[in-house]
């Protein structure tokens, strides 16, 4: 299972991912989400890396549930967000209408394709009447193993079909960035922001 893989990297380079992305700047997609929200609104982080998220999210007066596949990641995000980090699958999420938006910011594209409805439709499921969720995936059509660690890229077009599977959610808004790491600039991102109906 190429999940597996992935989880193995990120428990074994989980020092090196926090250093290259818990200080990288993603204030303006932050707040096309968090604009969408109500104060004190309650926001799941799916899969929260280095907790960098979560810990902006709270201090700007959000509740938070962090969680992510990664034992070693849940350690460094509960120390740096300051809150209890659970370790969960996207496939074990079982919350139903509890939050009002869900930030999958480059996570879920760890998934094949198949597996990915299945966690999209469970996502649905945990938002509230009208919830949003953020989330991104590398721009292309290529789906596999890339640098250890499992990858599916998605266009437009290929997420507007992929979509179809899940009638709750449709797309509001979405647009392509560039990536904010350094040395990474040529790389594009598809971010969108999705709508439960």
């Amino acid at each position: 299972m190429p999940y597996n893989n992935t989880l193995n990297y990120y428990n074994t380079h989980a020092a090196e991912f926090c250093k290259d992305t818990v200080n990288v700047t993603l204030f303006s997609i932050q707040q096309q989400f968090l604009s969408r929200l109500e104060k004190n609104a309650y926001i799941l982080d799916f899969g929260c890396g280095s907790g960098r998220d979560t810990k902006y999210f709270l201090e700007q007066g959000y509740r938070v549930a962090a969680v992510d596949g990664s034992q070693s990641l849940c350690q460094f995000a509960e120390t740096y967000a300051g809150i209890k980090v659970r370790q969960m699958l996207f496939q074990e999420l079982s919350d139903h209408q509890i939050y009002d938006g869900i930030w999958a910011c480059s996570s879920i594209l760890h998934l094949p394709v198949k597996e990915l409805a299945d966690v999209m439709q469970k996502m649905s499921d945990a938002l509230k009447r009208r919830g949003i969720i953020y989330t991104s995936f590398k721009y292309g059509k290529f789906a596999g193993e890339r640098n250890g660690r499992y990858f599916t890229d998605m266009t437009t077009d290929s997420f507007a079909e992929f979509l179809q599977q899940i009638n709750s959610l449709e797309i509001e808004k979405q647009w392509v960035t560039f990536d904010v790491r350094p040395k990474r600039g040529d790389e594009q991102w598809l971010n969108l922001i999705l709508r439960k109906r």
